[in-house]
C-alpha cells in the first residue's frame, strides 16, 4: 500500500508540476524578495575611490579599481567628544571631503522634501557638532570651499559659518507657511520639476542665490486627518483634524517666482531682473565656475519653451543665451540632467524628435552635438572637457533595453556595459572607472566595478545571490516579450507572464497591468519590471492560474517624441484605446479566456484603467483603479498643463474623463484610494463614485485612512493586495 501511495504521488507530481506556492502576498509586501544594492555611493575627488554606506552603518571609502575598503570615513561608534548619534539615514560630503553632514531623524514631507537633524562631522579629528540648535533643517549644502553650510527652515534660508564656531545667521525673514518660501520649491514645483533645493552658492563662496515662491494667491486644498494607527495621530483622538496646503489645480493661479541673491559679506539682497512671464516657471538655478554668472532656467506656462539666462548676482542683469523650443511640450530631462563643467554645460533636447545631448559654452554658443540617432538618451552621466568624451545611457538596442556608452570627440561610440538588459552607471571623477548596475526581467540587480574600456568587471560588489537562491526555489516561468499590431496598424510592445504549468490546451483568465502616462515605460528588460519588481506579483497571480500581461500604448516613452506626444491635449483617449486593442488581441489567442480579462493600474494607471473600462467596447470583465485621477481638472497645473494646456484653452480635452464617461462603464470595478493623498486627492474618487451612483453603475470602494499616494504603513499594503487579488478571484474565474 505504501509503494502504491508513493507511485500515485509521483504520477500526480508529473501531471501537475509544483506551483509557486511559496510565493505569498505576505512575503511580497514585507519585502522578502527585495533586491539588494550598494547604498550611498559618492565618487571621491581623487578619481580612484568612492564612498558608500556599509551594511553595518558606517561611511567607508573603497577603491574603484579593486573594490577593497581603503578607509572608514565615519563610524558612529568611534567619534570623539560628547556629541553622539545612534544611527543615520544619509550624508553629504563637503567639496574638500574634510567635513560630512550626517543626516538623522529624517521626516518626509512630500515626494522629494524632508526635514532632518544634521550633524557636522570633522573627518580629521572625528568630532561631531550639531549643525543648528534652532530646529530640524531642510536641504543643507556646503559652500565650494567647505567653510559654510546653507539650509532651509520653515521657508527661510539660514547660513552657518564653520570657521566662526558654527555661527548661524538668518538670510531671509519673510518665510511663512502657505505664503512665502525661500530656497525650496512649493508642492507643485517640487512634485513636477523633481527637486527640493532651490538655492546655490557661487564659485568663490561670496554669494548665495535662491528662488523665492510667493504662493499667497494660490488656492488652498484641505484633506481630513484621523487618529488612525501605525502611526496613531493622538492629537486627533477626539476630533478629526485637517492638512491644508497650497495646491493649484489646472488653470488656477500658480506661485509667483523670483530669483534673488545675497552678498554674504555685505548682507545685501538683490532681485534678478529676470524677464520671466508672469505665470512662468524657474525649474532650476545653478552657479557656473564664474562667481559672477548664475545660470537660470525658465519655462513658459505652456512648457513648450525653455530659456536659459546668465544672471549677474550683483548687477542683477540677465542675458538670454539659449532658447530651446519644441513642438507640444518639453519633458523634465533638460533641467533634471543639466550638466555644468568649467567652460560650459550640456543640455538635453528633443529638438530633432529624439532625446539627445548638446554642448554649449556660457555665451550660449552651440559647440557641438554629443549624441545622434533614432534612440533616446536616458541618463547623461558626464562630459570630460579634457578628452571631449561623453558618457551616457541610451536605448539604442531597442525601447526595452538600456546600455551605457562613451562617445568620443569625433562622435565614435563605444558601448561600455557588456550585458543586454538594463544598465545604469556611476562614474569616477576622472572617468577612468564606473560602477555598473545591471538587471533584466529575470535577473535581480548585479552591481560591478568596471574600468572604462575594460571588458570584464574588475569586481562584483553585489550579485543578489541570496535572492537568487530564494527565487530558484520557486517554480517561476520566464516572462516573454512580444509585440503586435492593433486594428489601427500601431505596433505595441508588451510582456507576458504565464503559469509555470502552462498548457496551450487550456484557457486562462488574463490580468493586464499598465501605467500608460506620458513618457513612462513598463515594458522593460529590467528587474524593475512589473508591479513589485521582477514581475513578482504577476508571478504570484500566475501561480493562481492567471496569465499576466503588460503593454505600453501610445503616449509612453522610449520610442521618440512623435510616438510619445500623440496624446497631447487628449490624455486617456489613445491610451485606453490601445489597452482595449490589447485585450481584443489577447482574446484571439487560443489559450486566453476572452470573457475573463481584467485591467488595473495605479495613479495614471488607475486613470487609464477607468478610461479603458468606459472606452465603449466591452473588452474587460473587471478592473481595479488605485489612487486614480478621474478628471484632470482636479490635478495640478504643471503636470496637467504640460500635456493638456489649461481647461480654458482645451475644454473638450478635459471633458473626456472617467466621470463624464461613467454611464459607459462596463465590467466589475474596484476603486482604492488613500484618504490623505496629497498628490491625487481623494476628491477624484469621491466625484467619480457619485457619478457612478447617479449612472446606476455598481462598484466597490476601499478607502485607506490617513494613507498617501503610496498607500502603505503597517498592514496596509498586504490588505490592499489581498483585496485586489480577491477581486480577480471573484470576477475573472
Amino acid at each position: 500500500m505504501k509503494r502504491i501511495t508513493l507511485l500515485l504521488v509521483a504520477i500526480v507530481a508529473l501531471l501537475h508540476p509544483m506551483k509557486a506556492e511559496n510565493l505569498t502576498l505576505e512575503d511580497l509586501t514585507r519585502g522578502v524578495y527585495s533586491a539588494r544594492g550598494v547604498s550611498g555611493v559618492r565618487p571621491l575627488a581623487d578619481g580612484e575611490r568612492y564612498s558608500q554606506i556599509s551594511p553595518d552603518g558606517k561611511i567607508i571609502a573603497r577603491s574603484f579599481r579593486t573594490g577593497e575598503q581603503t578607509d572608514v570615513l565615519f563610524d558612529p561608534a568611534a567619534t570623539k567628544g560628547d556629541v553622539r548619534v545612534q544611527g543615520f539615514s544619509g550624508y553629504i560630503m563637503s567639496p574638500d571631503e574634510q567635513n560630512i553632514l550626517i543626516e538623522t531623524e529624517r521626516q518626509g514631507i512630500y515626494r522629494h522634501s524632508f526635514t532632518a537633524v544634521y550633524y557636522i562631522y570633522n573627518v580629521r579629528n572625528r568630532t561631531l557638532a550639531r549643525l543648528s540648535d534652532g530646529g530640524p533643517q531642510e536641504q543643507p549644502a556646503f559652500s565650494p570651499d567647505g567653510t559654510m553650510v546653507a539650509f532651509v527652515r520653515q521657508g527661510n534660508l539660514f547660513l552657518v559659518k564653520l570657521l566662526f564656531n558654527n555661527s548661524e545667521s538668518q538670510v531671509t525673514k519673510d518665510g511663512e507657511f502657505n505664503k512665502i518660501i525661500n530656497g525650496k520649491p512649493d508642492w507643485v514645483n517640487e512634485e513636477e520639476f523633481s527637486f527640493a533645493r532651490a538655492f546655490d552658492f557661487n564659485a568663490d563662496g561670496t554669494m548665495l542665490a535662491w528662488i523665492r515662491y510667493d504662493e499667497s494667491a494660490v488656492p488652498q486644498f484641505s484633506f481630513p486627518l484621523y487618529k488612525g494607527e501605525r502611526p496613531a495621530r493622538e492629537e486627533f483622538a477626539d476630533y478629526p483634524g485637517a492638512y491644508t496646503y497650497k495646491y493649484p489645480v489646472a488653470g488656477q493661479q500658480n506661485a509667483t517666482v523670483t530669483v534673488h541673491s545675497y552678498d554674504i559679506k555685505s548682507h545685501v539682497q538683490r532681485q534678478m531682473k529676470l524677464p520671466l512671464d508672469k505665470d512662468g516657471y524657474v525649474p532650476r538655478i545653478r552657479f557656473t565656475s564664474d562667481p559672477e554668472k548664475l545660470l537660470v532656467l525658465t519655462q513658459n506656462r505652456h512648457q513648450d519653451r525653455l530659456d536659459i539666462y546668465i544672471a549677474n548676482p550683483r548687477s542683477t542683469e540677465c542675458k538670454l543665451i539659449v532658447r530651446d523650443q519644441v513642438e507640444k511640450y518639453i519633458t523634465e530631462d533638460p533641467y533634471k540632467q543639466l550638466q555644468l563643467f568649467h567652460d560650459g554645460f550640456v543640455l538635453l533636447s528633443e529638438r530633432d524628435g529624439w532625446n539627445h545631448a548638446y554642448l554649449y559654452d556660457f555665451n550660449g554658443t552651440l559647440k557641438r552635438r554629443l549624441t545622434q540617432g533614432q534612440f533616446v538618451v536616458r541618463d547623461f552621466y558626464g562630459y570630460d572637457p579634457k578628452t571631449g568624451d561623453s558618457y551616457y545611457s541610451a536605448n539604442e538596442e531597442g525601447p526595452q533595453y538600456q546600455a551605457v556608452y562613451r562617445a568620443d570627440a569625433k562622435g565614435r561610440v563605444t558601448r561600455l556595459s557588456q550585458q543586454r538588459g538594463t544598465n545604469a552607471a556611476i562614474f569616477s571623477k576622472n572617468f577612468k572607472y564606473y560602477l555598473n548596475v545591471y538587471s533584466n526581467i529575470t535577473t535581480p540587480h548585479v552591481t560591478t566595478l568596471n574600468a572604462v574600456g575594460g571588458k570584464a568587471p574588475l569586481k562584483t560588489l553585489e550579485d543578489n545571490a541570496t535572492l537568487n537562491a530564494k527565487l530558484s526555489a520557486l517554480n517561476l516561468a520566464k516572462p516573454e516579450f512580444f509585440s503586435f499590431k492593433t486594428s489601427e496598424g500601431v505596433e505595441l510592445n508588451g510582456y507576458m507572464v504565464r503559469p509555470a504549468d502552462f498548457s496551450a490546451q487550456k484557457r486562462y483568465p488574463v490580468v493586464m497591468y499598465q501605467y500608460s502616462g506620458p513618457g513612462s515605460q513598463q515594458v522593460l528588460d529590467s528587474w524593475n519590471a512589473g508591479n513589485m519588481g521582477g514581475c513578482l506579483y504577476e508571478h504570484y497571480l500566475a501561480s493562481q492560474g492567471y496569465i499576466c500581461v503588460c503593454v505600453d500604448g501610445r503616449g509612453t516613452g522610449g520610442r521618440g517624441a512623435a510616438f510619445e506626444k500623440q496624446t497631447y491635449q487628449n490624455l486617456g483617449l489613445l491610451e485606453a484605446r490601445d489597452q482595449v486593442e490589447t485585450a481584443l488581441y489577447l482574446g484571439t489567442l487560443p489559450y486566453v479566456d476572452k470573457e475573463h480579462i481584467g485591467i488595473w493600474g495605479w495613479s495614471y494607471g488607475g486613470f487609464n484603467t477607468l478610461m479603458s473600462l468606459t472606452e465603449g467596447r466591452p473588452a474587460f470583465a473587471a478592473g481595479v483603479a488605485v489612487a486614480p485621477v478621474t478628471s484632470y481638472r482636479y490635478y495640478d497645473t504643471v503636470y496637467t498643463e504640460r500635456f493638456m494646456r489649461t481647461p480654458q484653452e482645451n475644454p473638450t480635452g478635459y471633458d473626456q474623463n472617467p466621470i463624464t464617461r461613467a454611464p459607459q462603464l462596463h465590467g466589475a470595478l474596484l476603486i482604492c484610494h488613500g484618504s490623505a493623498d496629497d498628490n491625487v486627492h481623494f476628491r477624484n474618487t469621491a466625484e467619480l463614485t457619485e457619478a457612478l451612483v447617479q449612472a446606476d453603475k455598481p462598484f466597490m470602494q476601499l478607502v485607506y485612512t490617513n494613507r498617501n499616494h503610496s498607500i502603505y504603513g503597517g498592514n496596509t499594503r498586504l490588505h490592499l493586495y489581498r483585496a485586489i487579488t480577491q477581486w480577480w478571484e471573484d470576477h475573472l474565474k
